[in-house]
């Protein structure tokens, strides 16, 4: 297969994870676009890895993963903190935790 379709789609996924945490109001679907953004980017280093038979790239992989894991359970957490306190995951509402 190509490496244009790749490069393509990656570019399309990191498109959709863009718009979708600059339009969406609900905490959890930001961190999920966020987490597609990350994919899209472990897409497009997998790729140039296989374009240029280097392995490096792979490496990059892991600790891309690695910080995606951290950021979904401190994000997810403090998700779980927000609700408790003002029952909303709108990101709009943030205001009152000010108070």
């Amino acid at each position: 297969m190509p490496t244009q379709y790749y490069l393509f789609l990656s570019i399309a996924l990191f498109c959709i994870g863009v718009m979708g945490v600059l339009m969406r109001r609900n905490a959890i679907i930001i961190l999920m676009c966020i987490e597609l953004m990350l994919n899209a980017v472990n897409l497009l280093l997998v790729t140039f890895s296989k374009m240029y038979n280097d392995p490096s790239a792979q490496i990059f992989v892991f600790f891309i993963m690695v910080v995606a894991a951290a950021e979904v359970s401190v994000g997810l957490s403090i998700i779980v903190l927000m609700y408790r306190k003002i029952h909303s995951v709108d990101i709009n509402i943030l205001n009152r935790l000010k108070n």
